[in-house]
């Protein structure tokens, strides 16, 4: 199993809330906000600043997906780079 952040984008939009002005308001570095946009482990303490700041909780911003589905996201997100890229 796997962890998916997608939640936490969807809950960034929906308060209109940018992932820098995030990471700012719960402390954190924008390395560990790629970290969270590239599906990495981060620590619980983080996971905790960001729910403080959002006031909601773990299931509001992740879910546990199986590894067949993060390996897929992993190679969409590959090719679409690639494609912005050239």
């Amino acid at each position: 199993m796997g962890v998916s952040y997608k939640k936490l984008w969807k809950l960034l939009i929906d308060k209109d809330m940018k992932k820098k002005e995030l990471a700012i308001a719960a402390n954190i570095s924008t390395y560990t906000i790629n970290r969270l946009n590239r599906g990495e482990n981060v620590n619980t303490d983080t996971l905790v600043s960001i729910c403080k700041v959002l006031d909601c909780t773990f299931d509001d911003i992740m879910e546990l997906v199986p590894d067949e589905i993060i390996e897929s996201q992993k190679i969409n997100n590959k090719t679409k780079r690639r494609l912005i890229n050239g």
